[in-house]
C-alpha cells in the first residue's frame, strides 16, 4: 500500500478539561457528602473548601474556581452576602445549594440568585436513599452545565432596576388589542427576572398573570412567598380549578402541568412531561394560545433548552403579543433564542423594556 492510499489517522476530539469547584458548606457532614460526589466525576475536582461566606469570598480570589457549590444559610456571612461580594470582586458562576424548604430561609437563596447565583438546587440525599442516584446526576450535570456560563461582574450599589436594564421609550405594542392574560415562562436564572417584571408592575395591574418558572422541587412554595413580600401584586401557588382573576399571579405548582380552559378557570394536571418538563412552558402557552387568542401575551425568558418556544409561536400565529428577553439580559439564551430562531417572538426586550410594555398594555386596558 502507497503512502497516498494508506488511511489518514482518525482525530480524537480534545479532552475536556477539569471543572474546578469550590465547596462552601457549614456542615461538615454535608460538605464532606457534596466532595465525594464532585470528586467521584472524572471531569470535575474539589479544589478547595471553606465553612462560611466570609471565607468563601477569599477562596474565589485565592483558588481561581470555575465553579462554587454554596450552601445558603451559614453562620457569620451567608449566601446572598457571599455572592453579592464575589459578583461585585471575582465574578465565578455559583450553584446555590440548600436543604432548607423552610420559607424564610428560602428566601436567603431567591436573593442570592438575585445577587448574580445561576441557579437553586436540593442537597443530594445520602448515600443509601432512593432518591440519591438521582440528585446526584442532575447536582453533576448542572454544575457541568452552569460551569459553562459567562457571568459579568455586578458593580457595588447597583440598583437592582438597574440591573435587569431600564426602560426606554418604547413603540406602541403590534397587538394592542384587549389583552386579558399574560403568561410568562422562564428557566435558568429566571427568578429575579420575573421577580423583577413582577414587581415593576402596580399593585391595580388590570390583567391576570400565569408563570411556569422551572425549579427544583420544594422551592415553589418559597419562590411564592418572596415574590408576595418583593411585588405590589397578590401572588398564589396555581391549585386545580382556581378562577382565572384580573390583577392576581398564578405560579404553577410542583410537578403538575398548569394550563388555562375555556371557563376561565385554571388546570393543574398530571398530564405527562413536555420536553422533559412538568411544569412546561410549552403546555401553558398552548392552552394561552388555544383559550384566548389574541387578547393575550406570552412572555418567554432566560433558560436553557427549548421549553416554550414553538407554543409562543403558535401564540403569534393566534394573534397574541409575544416577547422574548434579549440575548445579552438572559443567563442562558436557550428559550428565548429559540423563539427569536423560529420568528415567535415579535419583540426581543431586556427585563426592563418588558415590564414597561406589559404596564402600558395595563394602562391601555384600565
Amino acid at each position: 500500500m502507497s503512502k497516498e492510499d494508506a488511511p489518514m489517522p482518525l482525530s480524537t476530539p480534545a479532552p475536556r478539561p477539569i471543572i474546578n469547584v469550590l465547596v462552601v458548606e457549614d456542615s461538615p457532614v454535608a460538605r464532606e457528602l457534596l466532595v465525594h460526589i464532585l470528586n467521584a466525576d472524572p471531569g470535575m475536582r474539589v479544589v478547595c473548601t471553606v465553612s462560611d461566606g466570609d471565607e468563601a469570598v477569599a477562596a474565589v480570589a485565592r483558588c481561581r474556581p470555575d465553579i462554587v457549590a454554596m450552601d445558603a444559610n451559614m453562620p457569620k456571612m451567608n449566601g446572598f452576602e457571599a455572592t453579592r461580594l464575589i459578583m461585585e470582586s471575582n465574578p465565578v458562576p455559583i450553584v446555590i445549594i440548600t436543604a432548607s424548604s423552610n420559607i424564610g430561609e428560602v428566601e436567603v437563596s431567591f436573593r442570592a440568585l438575585q445577587a448574580g447565583a445561576l441557579t437553586l438546587m436540593q442537597k443530594p440525599q445520602g448515600i443509601g436513599h432512593p432518591d440519591h442516584e438521582a440528585q446526584v446526576k442532575n447536582l453533576i450535570k448542572t454544575m457541568k452545565l452552569m460551569a459553562e456560563v459567562k457571568v459579568v461582574r455586578r458593580w457595588p450599589r447597583r440598583r437592582e432596576e438597574e440591573a435587569v436594564g431600564q426602560a426606554r421609550e418604547l413603540p406602541a405594542p403590534v397587538t394592542p388589542g384587549n389583552i386579558q392574560i399574560v403568561a410568562i415562562g422562564a428557566s435558568t436564572g429566571g427568578p429575579p427576572v420575573v421577580q423583577a417584571i413582577l414587581s415593576g408592575l402596580p399593585k391595580n395591574f388590570p390583567v391576570a398573570v400565569l408563570v411556569v418558572q422551572h425549579m427544583a422541587s420544594g422551592f415553589i412554595e418559597g419562590f411564592t412567598e418572596w415574590l408576595r413580600r418583593t411585588t405590589a401584586l397578590h401572588v398564589k401557588v396555581a391549585a386545580d380549578g382556581d378562577e382565572i382573576l384580573p390583577g392576581r399571579v398564578y405560579i404553577a405548582p410542583d410537578n403538575a402541568q398548569m394550563k388555562a380552559n375555556g371557563r376561565g378557570r385554571l388546570a393543574c394536571t398530571g398530564d405527562a412531561p413536555e420536553n422533559g418538563l412538568r411544569p412546561s412552558v410549552s403546555c401553558l402557552f398552548r392552552s394561552v394560545a388555544e383559550v384566548f387568542g389574541k387578547n393575550a401575551a406570552g412572555v418567554l425568558l432566560t433558560g436553557m433548552g427549548k421549553d416554550g418556544a414553538e407554543a409562543l409561536k403558535l401564540m403569534k400565529d393566534k394573534g397574541a403579543l409575544t416577547i422574548a428577553q434579549n440575548e445579552e439580559s438572559s443567563i442562558v439564551f436557550g428559550m428565548p433564542g429559540e423563539a427569536v430562531r423560529l420568528g415567535a417572538a415579535q419583540y426581543v426586550l431586556p427585563p426592563g423594556e418588558i415590564t414597561a410594555m406589559l404596564a402600558e398594555l395595563g394602562n391601555a386596558k384600565g
